[in-house]
């Protein structure tokens, strides 16, 4: 973790326009800075950088932020890694915790084990391109049997591993690479009595696999034999560096692309990912022939929310593969299927075709997942009651898992609608599965010490069983009905939708006219609105998701709420899930449709809920004084009587200032 001390040094050397300039022809316009936005595809310049500001805005596609989130966006970095590349821009040394012994060993493992990698991927190119052995094998399959240019084989490092089984050991050895770091990365296997390295990857055609940020971290190797005995393809096993389920092959050269295009385009092996690519068309990645995993979905749902899955025609493994959709939807994503004709794959169609008509067809046969298990399904259910039952099953369960309400509610209904039954026999049976879920989800969880937040909550409530008022716990946090709606709001808010931007109408209460572009993140806005008046939440749950949302915001960015609903303390996940699922349940298309995206609303709702929070806390402190005077006359203390009063007096007038801001709000 970076210190704040560094931090804000970070921040005072930065130089917006300066940043941004590295990236982007920026040209003046009065006191600002215009261009084309980098983000999206423009032909007349939208984008704005203000240099007394601090901030750029894209009045097109709407990113906006300092220089710090333009680096996180156009680099597709986490917020240290963007503070880390400003440092070193500025020669800023970064100052982090302390590391135990073990961390820095695992860290120094870790580099060293990269170095290897690049030191290896550097050999297997040199030896495809500069060795008789590499050109007469590697080279010529690669150019004549899958028909790359020799500019698309060095972009993706592809490389050649000689026959001899000890080449690469060898030169990895005489150029001062330790045994150890060559079999951790695989790189190498140990001879059985201590007799040597040989290579895992000999008389192999090599794909280097690259992380997010363009290290290569693992390797595939295809054999160019016709012997079945032989694998077709050897991988790197897993190790501190290469996690398969947390990979994509092809991720750093399609991230850019993915984000501007707001599509990934999903295939099976790596020669899929680099003819497409060839074929100019460059927001792909590849599963690299693995089932698709969460971590995977997760990693493209940094760069967008959309996915097409491109299926071979003829696959046996197209049934096999529909749990990914469902993997898909569950995390809240768009997912369309491709099926490429029968005879192709993604990478023979691509050199078929051009790359207009490539793009022509996907989006022409582009299906989503009704239609797609419809179609691939129906054909074997016929008419047979039973199988077709079995078939909306299917399809109810893919629904049950999509996370936002009203999605869930129009997918039912086009369900429902394509095979002739009442929508609410399969609105029914998608709670019946949700309900299923949430309750293994919940026994699983359940463990016999409960977290100290719920074993707390339910003692008091068990104490004070009928009270109405809130009640104190020893550290002076209110554990109950008070306060804990109005806090659950906030939460809610902050978790779900803390890095959306709040701009405020002209006649809004918050308008500035002085500044009428001004605008806002709901988090700053809640933190602001919290500090001004000194507030602190008062719930002890909702303090702690409050106080973690901003410890860690920074650090997990769009993925903090995947760090809350993965949380150890089961309490704060059950919390959280509750913001993600089944906020609105809406079943009736008609309703479905007039009911606003709630970040159209943020700019009136949370400035409401914060005031609600407010006038909640005035009443609390009236109540509060209220008892302390009725305690005083009972004492006939009349100077502390008088003290009181005037304080009630001066409270007064701020819970009417609240009401009449209320009504404004309101209206």
């Amino acid at each position: 973790m970076i210190n704040q001390e560094t931090i804000q040094k970070i921040l005072d050397a930065t130089q917006i326009v300066d940043v941004i300039g590295e990236f982007v022809s920026l040209r003046r316009r009065g006191a600002n800075y215009v261009a084309c936005c980098p983000f999206h595809d423009e032909k007349t310049p939208s984008f704005s950088v203000s240099p007394s500001k601090g901030i750029f805005k894209c009045f097109g596609c709407g990113k906006g932020g300092d220089a710090v989130h333009f680096i996180m966006e156009h680099e597709h970095l986490s917020y240290p890694e963007a503070l880390k590349w400003l440092a070193a821009k500025y020669h800023i040394d970064v100052v982090e915790k302390e590391e135990t012994a073990e961390e820095i060993a695992s860290r120094m493992k870790s580099e060293s084990m990269m170095l290897v990698n690049e030191f290896a991927a550097k050999y297997f190119a040199k030896t495809l391109l500069d060795t008789p052995e590499g050109r007469a094998v590697g080279l010529s399959y690669f150019r004549e049997k899958r028909r790359l240019r020799e500019d698309t084989i060095r972009l993706f490092g592809l490389g050649y591993s000689p026959a001899k089984r000890d080449s690469f050991a060898k030169e990895a050895i005489a150029n001062g690479y330790k045994p150890e770091f060559l079999t951790a990365t695989g790189l190498c296997i140990e001879k059985e009595n201590g007799g040597g390295l040989y290579d895992r990857f000999f008389e192999r055609v090599i794909f280097p696999i690259h992380s997010l940020s363009g290290r290569v971290i693992a390797f595939g190797g295809r054999t160019l034999k016709a012997d079945k005995t032989i694998a077709k393809y050897v991988n790197s096993p897993e190790s501190e560096i290469y996690l398969k389920r947390r990979s994509l092959y092809g991720i750093y050269f399609a991230k850019g692309e993915i984000s501007k295009k707001d599509k990934c385009l999903l295939v099976e092996g790596y020669l899929d990912v680099i003819s497409m690519h060839q074929a100019g068309i460059t927001n792909v990645v590849a599963s690299s022939g693995t089932s698709l995993t969460t971590e995977q979905i997760r990693l493209i749902r940094r760069f967008t929310s959309n996915i097409t899955i491109l299926y071979d025609g003829d696959s046996a493994g197209i049934k096999a593969s529909l749990r990914g959709i469902d993997l898909v939807l569950e995390e809240g994503m768009n997912v369309k299927i491709v099926l490429i004709p029968d005879g192709d794959d993604p990478d023979s169609f691509s050199m078929k075709h051009t790359r207009e008509e490539v793009e022509e067809f996907i989006s022409g046969h582009e299906q989503d997942f009704i239609d797609f298990k419809a179609s691939l399904l129906l054909e074997e259910a016929g008419d047979d009651p039973r199988k077709r039952a079995g078939l909306i099953n299917n399809i109810s369960t893919s629904i049950a898992v999509i996370p936002d309400a009203i999605a869930r509610s129009l997918y039912a209904e086009r369900c429902a609608a394509m095979f002739g039954i009442e929508p609410d026999l399969v609105f029914e049976r998608v709670r019946t599965l949700r309900e299923e879920k949430k309750a293994r989800e919940s026994t699983k969880a359940q463990s016999p010490a409960m977290s100290r937040t719920v074993q707390e909550t339910k003692a008091d409530e068990s104490r004070h069983e009928g009270r109405k008022e809130e009640t104190y716990g020893e550290d002076g946090l209110i554990n109950d009905r008070f306060f804990a709606p109005c806090e659950k709001e906030i939460a809610y808010y902050l978790v779900k939708f803390g890095d959306e931007k709040l701009k405020f109408p002209p006649g809004s209460v918050e308008y500035d006219p002085e500044n009428p572009d001004y605008t806002v993140t709901v988090a700053e806005y809640i933190k602001n609105s919290m500090s001004e008046d000194g507030l602190e939440m008062r719930n002890r749950l909702y303090s702690e998701i409050y106080d973690e949302y901003f410890r860690n915001a920074p650090v997990y960015g769009k993925e903090i709420i995947s760090y809350f609903l993965h949380h150890p303390n089961e309490n704060i996940a059950e919390e959280t899930l509750d913001y993600v699922y089944d906020r609105h349940v809406i079943t009736i298309k008609e309703f479905a449709d007039t009911v606003p995206d709630e970040t159209a609303t943020l700019s009136e709702t949370v400035p409401k809920l914060m005031c609600i929070y407010k006038s909640k806390v005035v009443d609390a402190m009236l109540r509060e004084i209220t008892e302390e005077i009725a305690s005083a006359q009972k004492e006939n203390d009349r100077e502390k009587i008088e003290g009181l009063t005037g304080k009630f007096m001066r409270i007064s007038g701020l819970k009417n200032y609240y009401s009449k801001l209320l009504k404004r709000l309101t209206i």
